[in-house]
């Protein structure tokens, strides 16, 4: 699997006053598609909280560099751009497309907490190293 893509539907309140897509909606849509992304890989909610671990972000940007309205069938595929070998720290990046054009960016950079001591964490569940090393690579990927 070279990419995880999802096709977006936008709702009447993902719109700014501008009638284009808000921006924090663009968050919105990253964050919900990495949740479905480790679910499929194996790592859902449940396993998070019955392991005590679960994601932190340290940096959430966005360049936006197209509109995207209302009406638009966009694209977002997923990947990962860089990642440690025990998988306790990486880098996530989501792309929307318009057809052909790249409309936004989101990168993400981020780690694993233990949920009961609440500090950063190596983890140490094999699901995790597994889900993370199976997600699909960018192009430029770099191992940490």
């Amino acid at each position: 699997m070279a990419t995880f893509s999802k096709q977006l539907s936008f709702r009447w309140s993902d719109l700014d006053p501008n009638f284009h897509l808000r921006h924090s909606a663009y968050y919105d849509f990253g964050a919900q598609h990495r949740v479905e992304i480790l679910a499929q890989l194996g790592l859902t909610l449940r396993v998070m909280q019955t392991e005590h671990i679960g994601p932190i972000l340290f940096r959430e940007e966005c360049v936006f560099r197209k509109e995207i309205n209302l009406s638009d069938e966009i694209i977002m595929q997923t990947k990962m751009a860089k990642m440690k070998v025990d998988a306790s720290r990486w880098s996530i990046v989501h792309e929307f497309y318009k057809e052909d054009v790249l409309c936004a960016i989101i990168t993400v950079d981020g780690a694993w907490m233990d949920t009961k001591i609440r500090k950063l964490a190596t983890p140490t569940p094999q699901v995790v190293v597994d889900a993370l090393s199976v997600f699909p690579k960018t192009a430029d990927f770099i191992s940490l």
